[in-house]
């Protein structure tokens, strides 16, 4: 009986240990590998030596030997995919180092995972770590649920030889293509590169990747970021939204005429090359710290003077679009870094937020104080791929530029049109009235006008000239947003498509009735026909069509949610909206 029993319980065990490692089994991703570029932040991603180099293999006969090495660490790079794991797992090696004295391991090898969630806000994920011949990161108390959007950050100060990215057998992996968007390109000094950062997600460039939205190609590198022309040859190569200058914290060794020559020379060189891509040079940030030291008035303070006046002959010689970033509006002071030069996380902060109101200010990307004025992407529905049919959008611009564009929600994105969505509700009132007129869907399901602020930041009517803008959004925000945040949300909305489309004629539909909020609606209205007033652009209401007796909708023309009209509903407003287009 006892062999039986012992027998029984060695049974137990070996099954209990199965089911364990069962329950423990992972599918494991090597985004070096996937068959195609997802390593965010590399501006030469089909031409590099290595997987997670900064700069193409060619450079190599080029740049300095130390800028080459410093390039093959990973600051900036970033893995994007999309998981409902609850569990996420990185393991990988370096080659290097896996500390500095004035920088932990986390920052200098370690990884950062963040994530959006369905509106658009970041969340970041707490790993447990261990560091050894390989590293491996877990997040293991994720939430269950959707399918998030990830952003992986790799070590700021090391080489990564290789490296996988683990889920559980039965959850969810998407590798996401590259950001589309054109990037924030960066050339500067360790403090760029990420020092002295707790974690990777903490460096300011990736701050201001995240706040901006945009793709940040990190061309920091630790002591030699020196206006070097065969580095910015290697810039000129690239189309990026704005470059960034930041180099002067490792010019203070030069004397004053080579300073001048080389940040003269920079820009020209940037200019030249790419006549309408903006310069941002920065002053040395340290200038604004109040620290007992000798030493100001012979370096920071006397490359911030020459940069002053470098950018001045620089605009009086009649070269636009540059702009300088003072270390007054950097604003670092004595709590700001580690040994009185690299920011800490509170600095790398400051850093940020003062170059995302520089760049905005270049790039006419404002924000206001309220979430409708606030840009976001979302993803709250799965039916279709939000990022997706962006990209598509900006695809189907530069093949076939539309000359009517459609901006709304789900309410437009169904109606019919190009691109297709999951189903079109309207599609023959929409290639009788509107296709003929070379019309384009923009509309996308579940957005609110912060969304759709996004979208026209972020490419979808620049590079072409429509005949007219026709936008009705609003009606998602309802629940969310009071009536001034909506109008102030409109408000700022239409200035930014007129900043950027100029010459079309615009209509501006009032937010068509809903089940429910039928009377709020009627009040928004009249607010939004005051609105047109003062934004001079033409308004029409027809959604009017759409209601029955006493007010209320009629439940004929909609489909069971009392939101989305059927057929029926759309030949209405398609016939109301048909005399206000541009022909």
């Amino acid at each position: 009986m006892k062999i039986k029993h012992c027998l029984f319980l060695l049974m137990a065990c070996v099954l209990s240990q199965a089911a364990l490692s069962q329950k423990v089994a992972y599918k494991w991703w090597n985004p070096a590998q996937n068959p195609f570029p997802v390593i965010e932040g590399q501006g030469w991603p089909k031409q590099v030596a290595h997987p997670y180099d900064r700069l193409p293999a060619k450079a190599q006969k080029t740049v300095r030997k130390i800028v080459w090495h410093l390039s093959g660490q990973a600051a900036g790079l970033v893995i994007r995919f999309r998981s409902n794991a609850t569990d996420i797992r990185v393991r990988y090696t370096v080659d290097s180092r896996l500390y500095m004295p004035h920088m932990p391991s986390t920052g200098v090898s370690g990884v950062d995972l963040f994530a959006l969630n369905k509106d658009g806000a970041w969340q970041w994920s707490g790993g447990k770590y261990h560091f050894g011949d390989t590293i491996e990161y877990h997040f293991s108390s994720l939430p269950h649920g959707y399918q998030r959007e990830y952003h992986l950050y790799l070590p700021l100060y090391n080489h990564v030889k290789w490296l996988e990215i683990g889920v559980p057998q039965k959850a969810a992996m998407k590798p996401l293509p590259l950001n589309p968007d054109k990037p924030i390109v960066i050339y500067g000094t360790s403090i760029a590169q990420g020092a002295c950062a707790s974690r990777p997600g903490m460096a300011w460039t990736a701050i201001l990747g995240r706040r901006l939205h945009r793709p940040v190609i990190n061309l920091g590198f630790s002591g030699n970021g020196r206006l070097e022309k065969p580095v910015v040859n290697l810039l000129t190569e690239l189309d990026p939204k704005i470059y960034v200058v930041d180099c002067l914290p490792n010019m203070t060794r030069y004397p004053n005429h080579i300073i001048r020559a080389r940040l003269t020379e920079t820009v020209k060189m940037l200019r030249k090359k790419k006549p309408h891509v903006p310069v941002l040079i920065v002053e040395d940030a340290d200038a604004g710290i109040g620290s007992l030291d000798t030493r100001r008035d012979s370096g920071f303070n006397r490359v911030n003077k020459l940069a002053d006046s470098v950018f001045a002959e620089l605009k009086r010689s009649g070269i636009q679009d540059i702009y300088l970033l003072t270390s007054k509006r950097i604003g670092l002071d004595i709590e700001s870094t580690v040994a009185g030069v690299h920011p800490n996380d509170y600095g790398m902060e400051k850093y940020a937020s003062a170059y995302e109101e520089a760049i905005r200010g270049i790039l006419h990307e404002p924000v206001g104080k309220y979430s409708t004025v606030q840009p976001l992407v979302q993803y709250r529905d799965q039916s279709y791929d939000w990022r997706a049919r962006h990209r598509e959008e900006l695809k189907m611009n530069r093949s076939d530029p539309p000359k009517i564009v459609f901006l709304g929600n789900s309410i437009t994105h169904f109606w019919g049109g190009k691109p297709k969505g999951p189903f079109q509700r309207g599609e023959d009132s929409w290639n009788k009235c509107f296709a003929p007129l070379g019309a384009r869907n923009f509309g996308y399901g579940w957005d609110r006008i912060e969304n759709v602020l996004w979208r026209v930041y972020h490419g979808e009517l620049d590079g072409y000239q429509a005949r007219q803008i026709v936008m009705m959004i609003g009606t998602n925000n309802i629940g969310y947003n009071t009536d001034e945040q909506i109008i102030t949300g409109l408000r700022f909305l239409i200035d930014e498509i007129k900043l950027r489309q100029p010459a079309a004629k615009f209509l501006l539909l009032g937010i068509f009735p809903r089940r429910g909020q039928e009377d709020r609606i009627v009040g928004l209205n009249k607010q939004i026909v005051r609105l047109a007033g003062d934004e001079n652009v033409t308004y029409a209401n027809p959604g009017t069509g759409l209601l029955g007796a006493g007010g209320k909708i009629d439940n004929s023309l909609f489909t069971a949610d009392g939101v989305h009209p059927d057929a029926a509903g759309y030949r209405i407003l398609a016939k109301a909206i048909q005399p206000y287009l541009v022909k």
